[in-house]
């Protein structure tokens, strides 16, 4: 397979799976490096084609019509995890956190948490890497962009996180 079948290929996969796909996996299942794959991927995004990276993996932009927001926060490591679930809890995505660095302006790590699972798998990964969060560069202090179906579900989720005083 030469290099333009193979990242056909790859968009196939992540475009067609319901779950985000490793890079791991793909660079399994094509008989090529990992890094070969997430070479690739660049390579589609710089195509236009609209693949995000999330911590479990590749994942194909969402085609829905979701309503999105963006919300400023403002809490410790330690309440993560409570802040994931409040806003899954009331069925929104967070797609992303960003947080604004002195020296390379706005940073962006893409998430697309969408429930529980996705939160403790989040949370379990975070411990495993001892990996610090994007928001620890700035006390704390951070932007989510945030989906759902309805303005309802987003206007609910940041009641609660007022009342938890993690919003801004």
């Amino acid at each position: 397979m030469d290099n333009h079948d193979r990242r056909n290929k790859i968009l196939d996969i992540i475009q067609s799976s319901d779950l985000p796909v490793s890079a791991s996996s793909l660079s399994k299942d094509m008989g090529v490096s990992r890094q070969i794959i997430v070479g690739d991927v660049a390579l589609l995004r710089a195509e236009g084609n609209d693949i995000l990276s999330t911590p479990r993996g590749y994942v194909a932009a969402p085609k829905e019509t979701n309503v999105t927001r963006r919300i400023a926060v403002n809490h410790s490591a330690e309440d993560t995890q409570a802040e994931l679930y409040t806003l899954v809890d009331e069925g929104c995505t967070v797609e992303d956190v960003i947080v604004e660095h002195p020296i390379y302006g706005q940073l962006i790590g893409g998430l697309r948490i969408s429930s529980r699972y996705d939160v403790d798998e989040f949370i379990r990964k975070s411990k495993e890497e001892n990996a610090t969060p994007l928001s620890a560069l700035t006390e704390g202090i951070h932007l989510h962009t945030i989906s759902a179906k309805t303005e309802e579900q987003i206007d609910r989720a940041i009641d609660k996180l007022k009342k938890m005083g993690i919003l801004l």
